[in-house]
């Protein structure tokens, strides 16, 4: 969500004149808006009028009690948070309350950190579920396609809005799986084509000695097997935009060709001495970082500073706050039309859960959880229990020192080729290698190579 969030309006319930203004002054000194009632009946005309998210009473008031003031809220208002608060603690009492829907339980005396951290728990369990259930995020400035209200992806959606006014060269960078190459419901390369056609290209996808006549084209008999011309992929998006995805898997070789036509706007079928004018605006792509490439003289500075005229990083999806509860509700309703079936909800620590797991295969990884949670689940909620395995929390997982490199390397490969269903290719992206590397690896670590 936006860092500008609206502050949080809170109720206090209480027949005490002095606890009233004690709790007022604490919760207003961390910026909430408070609003105070000294019985029930004055909070239920309160929230009659007023919109509140968090309703903190006392239990044991005169006329109606706290008990009954939480069943009245939970019967007549969706989205209020309760919080029980009593100088007279029973194990009974707090059973009624959770059960009558309080989302905390508060005995008397309790420290000002006590109660900042029922309050803001309270309001994050609350804010997680409005996120999780929204239809679509608000964000009417954002090109056609994307998800997101983050403070990260209002940067991206800035510079694509920049970038699409131009015929400027694009370079799109991020880790594997942030959406820099296709549609995973929140991030669509054409929006940044200047004019169609459109192509993409996989350059990590074509075997080396087909690229440079995939890309540029061949004269008929230029190679065995070249039964007739065939225009490239650089002649096909002439008067538009071709899409270089994977940029950083290219050979020196090819990068050196690529640099001729980026420079001379001149194309080379293979067999032809003469070059062929295209008028192409190129957006490419890399997961790897392109420096350190340059560096190590795997890939060409002067093509390195051609290609990185405008420059678009996505932002992991860790980073991007509230954003995955968001897609999060975009997968589940997108995966449960396709199924057929009513689109489940998700418990409140199945939300946590997933919000605050690091994501390291990022849009595309959570994409694929969902899927198979839906896919898989046997009723109408998700809770932790459905999760992944490393998503859930367990007493026993504590840092252990004495594991070798090699068990830590195993366990997360593991976990990513579950987490994409054993499909190695998506699991050598999120990984960030690429497929033939894999394969190496897991025969290396001893783990089954069966698909």
């Amino acid at each position: 969500m936006n860092t500008t969030r609206e502050r949080e309006r809170i109720l206090v319930v209480d027949d005490s004149a002095p606890t009233l203004e004690v709790l007022h002054r604490n919760l207003a000194s961390r910026q909430y808006v408070v609003f105070t009632a000294s019985c029930a009946a004055d909070a239920i005309s309160l929230l009659e009028k007023t919109p509140v998210d968090l309703v903190i009473t006392d239990m044991r008031m005169p006329k109606t009690s706290g008990i009954e003031l939480i069943r009245h809220i939970r019967d007549n208002y969706r989205n209020v948070q309760v919080m029980m608060i009593t100088g007279y603690p029973s194990i009974p009492d707090a059973v009624e309350a959770v059960k009558l829907g309080a989302e905390d339980y508060l005995p008397k005396p309790f420290t000002d950190e006590e109660l900042f951290e029922a309050v803001r728990g309270s309001l994050d369990r609350a804010r997680l579920r409005r996120a999780a259930l929204a239809s679509s995020p608000n964000v009417p400035s954002s090109p056609a396609g994307l998800l997101g209200d983050s403070e990260a992806m209002h940067a991206v959606y800035r510079s694509i809005e920049k970038a699409a006014g131009t015929t400027a060269t694009v370079l799109i960078t991020g880790e594997s799986g942030t959406g820099k190459s296709w549609s995973h419901g929140e991030f669509t390369t054409p929006v940044l084509a200047f004019a169609a056609p459109f192509v993409p290209v996989n350059c990590g996808g074509i075997p080396e000695n087909l690229l440079e006549s995939e890309m540029f084209g061949h004269l008929k008999g230029a190679f065995t097997g070249a039964t007739e011309s065939r225009a490239g992929f650089f002649q096909t998006a002439d008067g538009g935009t071709i899409f270089l995805d994977e940029i950083g898997q290219m050979s020196t070789m090819m990068q050196v060709k690529l640099l001729r036509v980026l420079q001379d706007r001149q194309v080379y079928m293979v067999g032809s001495t003469r070059g062929h004018i295209v008028d192409v605006r190129i957006v490419a792509a890399t997961n790897k970082e392109l420096l350190p490439m340059v560096a190590r003289e795997t890939f060409r500075d002067d093509l390195y500073y051609r290609l990185n005229v405008i420059r678009i990083e996505l932002p992991p999806l860790r980073d991007r706050g509230d954003d995955i509860l968001l897609l999060i509700n975009h997968f589940t309703r997108r995966f449960s039309t396709e199924a057929g079936r009513p689109a489940p909800t998700f418990s409140d620590r199945a939300l946590l859960a997933l919000r605050s797991y690091h994501w390291p295969g990022n849009v595309r990884e959570l994409e694929n959880v969902i899927q198979r949670l839906v896919v898989m689940c046997d009723g109408s909620v998700i809770d932790a229990p459905d999760l992944p395995e490393l998503m859930r929390f367990t007493a026993l997982r504590a840092p252990n020192l004495n594991r070798s490199l090699k068990e830590i390397e195993t366990e997360h490969i593991r976990i990513v080729l579950e987490s994409a269903q054993g499909n190695k290719t998506q699991a050598a992206r999120i990984l960030g290698i690429d497929r033939k590397t894999l394969r190496e690896k897991l025969k290396s670590l001893g783990i089954p190579d069966a698909e």
